[in-house]
């Protein structure tokens, strides 16, 4: 079972019902005539855009209405104090935050580190049925306890979501709907006849992804030459050449090698049941679609597809054994202290596929390591019928973005930097420092190591952004050994700027991780493959950097005329790593007021003013998943806490303190605390592939409140203490 520090009492969060049941003002601070005219420019262009935007984007129909969260029966309503005072908005803003900080304190695990649930969708649930359906190890516990949890997030439709309140999706639903039939559900069941025939209007199995018709080809319920090839061979290609697997970003990587290998092997289990209930046409699962034309970017790749196809057939066996050799060793080189593979789910499941289909037994050090890794994602809880035990599978956990983030909470809220929670927190971080080289130097071999990464076991793949967060987090802490301290925060800046990219920004794990070639394979259609930079990244950077006193550095300037440059017409910043524009711009902010940039330059009052109009009536703000897939839904959508939080940021670091927008706010945020000093969020705030993969991350709901309303009472984020 896997620990947790979220504060949740056992219970799920609530769900549907069950079906089973730049300008002149730049150039202050960007001295030289290249930069002043680089700023100019992105203004003007920014300008020029929004003149064009004349109408803002029409708010969804009953967005509101139709996602409003339960109420709290310990909170009152954010419209019964919408005529508070200042001062009664800062009474209720203090003691908000001291029992935020009660609760926060109380739920941090005994070595140091917070960690709350990470909750994706039921894919890794079913995923991790058909593994164990795949080598043989299922057990009947585990099998209902997970059958439970996916029956229990199941639409009233008969779909499944792959964020709370969203629509059904195709591939989502297809695996929940296999996974339920190993658990022994009839397809005559009727939550599982409304989810075939939900399936079927869809177009059945060959209208979903990929990844979906390989865990099927597994068994034979998809045959494996009518899915895309993915050679071995690729893990020869040399690091300059076009679709080497350095070309993809590392989440990416991790799967796809040991997708070769499986790819290559083409295994196929019996098949415990027929699937005839999933397909458009039993009799042509796999009706032929036309090639786009050859002149395209998608004729070409899927014309390179067909010639893979054919030097399948003719692939000398000794070469592709030695390739996949290579590619095993490739795998078991980065396989991490525990057992996983870069602290994530999928690669650790297709590192133990393709492992064993290359003759390692279920016995091997690496492969029980790795299912050993693999029951640690594993979250239990007595939520099912009559208390029954439900699982539910994390795709990654967060114990070091959770604790960094707690830590920069906890001293914005007023508590002594040298309090013994913050420390103990801040040494549980110093041990976690990643002091060897990984994948990222194959683009940077000359950098020492240095940073964090996001995991508790993640040597290989450290990353931007926590580490720019943990050094703003320990750099809030007065530590009894500065001197450690300061030599930790000295190695991570170094190795974080020397992973700036060409343009300037950062990106989460790689730099320069932007080749244009790896989302065009046929065999890419899961989301994201690539790492370009981010401006919720480089704010972070930019943040993080100012603090140790370098607003005025080069490398800092670069960052600033990037993020200028990346604003959208309307005033925001899209959000790579969180929904998704209320995150970008609740980054963005923060960080060029901690840069110097004023609060009167004209991109600040552009997203100061965009802010403000997607405000929502209760006070507070919220943004679905949706805006991702369509505009119209950006800053829209109901208000959560994390995301009030964000917009609070932003506009306390805009100069907004004693603004109407961000009293109310504070009183959303107050009001809507529960009686223990915690907040409920159901909602999707976190983003793991813009809208393919979205995230709720538990902790979310309780740091950045906190953090929100010790900036509003403290008057800004906490400084360093002196002598840390």
């Amino acid at each position: 079972m896997t620990a947790t520090t979220d504060g949740s009492t056992g219970a799920l969060p609530p769900r549907a019902p069950s079906a089973s049941d730049a300008t002149a003002e730049t150039t202050e601070h960007l001295t030289d005539a290249a930069d002043a005219a680089e700023a100019t420019k992105t203004v003007t262009a920014a300008d020029a855009a929004q003149a064009d935007k004349s109408e803002k984007p029409k708010k969804p129909e009953k967005a509101e209405e139709s996602q409003k969260p339960a109420k709290d029966g310990n909170a009152a309503s954010a419209e019964d104090t919408a005529t508070t005072g200042p001062q009664d908005t800062m009474a209720a803003a203090r003691h908000a935050t001291a029992r935020a900080t009660d609760f926060l304190l109380s739920i941090q695990d005994t070595a140091g580190w917070w960690k709350g649930d990470l909750e994706t969708n039921v894919t890794m649930d079913a995923e991790d049925l058909m593994l164990r359906q795949f080598l043989g190890i299922q057990d009947a516990r585990t099998t209902e306890a997970a059958a439970r949890y996916i029956r229990g997030q199941q639409g009233t439709d008969g779909t499944w979501a792959t964020f709370y309140g969203g629509p059904g999706e195709l591939s989502t639903t297809i695996e929940a709907y296999v996974a339920l039939r190993l658990a022994g559900d009839r397809p005559e069941d009727p939550h599982m006849a409304r989810a075939s025939a939900w399936i079927r209007e869809q177009g059945g199995i060959a209208a979903s992804r990929v990844f979906t018709r390989i865990w099927l080809a597994l068994f034979g319920w998809w045959k494996w030459e009518h899915l895309p090839e993915l050679p071995p061979e690729l893990i020869y290609f040399p690091k300059w050449f076009p679709l080497n697997i350095y070309d993809f970003g590392c989440w990416a990587r991790q799967t796809i090698v040991p997708l070769t290998i499986v790819s290559a092997k083409r295994p196929v289990r019996p098949a415990p049941f027929a699937l005839e209930e999933l397909h458009t046409d039993p009799r042509h699962p796999n009706p032929s679609r036309p090639l786009a034309p050859a002149t395209t970017w998608d004729g070409v790749f899927q014309r390179l597809d067909k010639a893979l196809h054919l030097y399948h057939k003719v692939a000398l066996r000794r070469p592709r054994r030695a390739a996949m050799r290579a590619a095993a060793r490739w795998i078991i080189e980065r396989q991490e202290n525990d057992g996983c593979w870069g602290g994530i789910q999928p690669p650790a499941v297709y590192s133990v596929i393709a492992l064993h289909l290359l003759g390692y037994d279920l016995d091997h050090p690496v492969l029980r390591a790795g299912l050993e890794s693999l029951d640690r994602f594993a979250v239990w809880r007595k939520d099912g019928p009559d208390g029954a035990p439900v699982r539910m599978i994390e795709a990654c956990q967060s114990p070091v973005w959770d604790t960094c983030l707690a830590t920069i909470a906890l001293a914005d809220a007023g508590l002594p930097a040298d309090h013994p929670q913050l420390v103990k927190a801040a040494d549980w971080m110093l041990a976690e420092e990643i002091a060897r080289p990984g994948d990222w130097a194959v683009r940077r071999p000359q950098l020492a190591a240095g940073g964090w990464a996001f995991e508790f076991e993640n040597d290989n793949y450290p990353d931007i952004d926590d580490t720019a967060e943990v050094i703003l987090a320990l750099r809030r802490v007065k530590h009894p050994d500065p001197r450690r301290m300061e030599d930790a925060v000295r190695r991570a800046a170094r190795w974080s700027v020397g992973m700036q990219s060409k343009n300037g920004a950062w990106a989460a794990f790689d730099a320069d991780n932007t080749s244009p070639f790896p989302n065009r394979l046929p065999f890419c259609d899961f989301g994201e493959v690539i790492d370009p930079p981010s401006a919720d990244v480089t704010a972070h950077m930019v943040e993080m950097l100012a603090d140790l006193g370098r607003a005025h550095d080069p490398v800092t300037r670069r960052g600033i005329r990037w993020l200028l440059a990346e604003q959208e017409p309307d005033g925001s910043w899209f959000g790579r790593w969180g929904t998704n524009y209320l995150y970008g711009t609740g980054s963005v902010l923060p960080a060029l007021a901690a840069a110097g940039i004023p609060a009167s330059h004209p991109a600040v009052r552009r997203a100061v003013d965009w802010l403000k109009k997607v405000q929502n009536q209760d006070g507070g703000w919220g943004e679905d998943q949706r805006s991702y897939k369509d505009r119209a839904w950006a800053g829209r959508g109901a208000s959560t806490a994390s995301q009030t939080a964000w917009a609070l940021m932003a506009l306390l670091a805009a100069g907004e303190r004693d603004s109407e927008a961000v009293r109310r706010g504070v009183r959303w945020l107050a009001t809507t605390q529960r009686a223990d000093g915690s907040w409920d969020e159901p909602y999707f705030t976190g983003t793991g592939f813009p809208w393919d993969f979205s995230i709720n991350y538990h902790l979310y709901r309780q740091v950045f409140p906190l953090t929100a309303l010790g900036r509003y009472v403290n008057g800004g984020p906490a400084a360093a203490p002196v002598g840390a």
